[in-house]
């Protein structure tokens, strides 16, 4: 489940401890009768990028962190690329979710897609979490989370750009990423490949992936 973390190493103590009660609370929300528990959610850290994922599959709960399965290690391999390895990534960028439960499977066989009164449920730990961090740079990643910030568009769209929006009345950069689910091919082949690459670029470029960046180098 979450970690502790020295609280006399991290530049705001008082956020610290408002997302640290934050997570207790969010792992014993169980306002969805349908959502599979437990509540996945990242350690408590105070950061200024945010990274919205979509809701954690049949795995995450049993590690109890997001992305702690196959697609996770594709997202990290990605982020290793323009220098943070998973558990730099980790340490510095706040994990959130569209829903933090398992949706269950679909009647197809793949994971449900969450409904629209689950989404509403959760966007407002999400919200809170915007609260607590104002932060300046927003990953969403897939589809579902992408939408939550633009509305419906198609992924060529969005990925490789960088945007300027107003999110739960936080101003900040998005820069969205495709899921990278192993079902997905359209990270795999044109123009994925090359608006990937460019996404990329952009999270490398910005001032608080840099800032991370030094962080994780001062820590080495």
């Amino acid at each position: 489940m979450t970690k502790n973390l020295d609280i006399t190493n991290n530049p705001d103590p008082k956020k610290l401890k408002a997302i640290t009660e934050h997570i207790r609370l969010l792992h014993q929300c169980s306002l969805c009768p349908l959502m599979i528990g437990p509540v996945v959610a990242p350690a408590p850290i105070v950061t200024r990028i945010y990274l919205i994922g979509q809701a954690p599959g049949p795995h995450e709960g049993k590690f109890g962190r997001p992305f702690a399965w196959t697609a996770g290690k594709t997202l990290f391999r990605w982020f290793s690329t323009i220098g943070m390895d998973e558990e730099q990534f980790r340490s510095q960028i706040y994990m959130g979710a569209v829903c933090r439960c398992f949706p269950g499977k679909a009647k197809s066989g793949g994971d449900r897609v969450p409904a629209p009164d689950e989404i509403a449920n959760c966007s407002g730990w999400m919200k809170a979490e915007f609260d607590i961090f104002k932060p300046r740079l927003v990953i969403p990643v897939g589809k579902l989370a992408i939408e939550q910030v633009f509305g419906k568009i198609q992924l060529v769209d969005v990925i490789g750009q960088s945007f300027e929006r107003t999110i739960y009345g936080v101003t900040c950069d998005v820069i969205p990423l495709p899921h990278p689910s192993g079902a997905s091919t359209w990270f795999k082949k044109e123009p994925g490949i090359s608006l990937l690459a460019k996404a990329l670029i952009k999270i490398a470029n910005h001032p608080e992936w840099r800032s991370a960046l030094e962080t994780v180098g001062s820590k080495q």
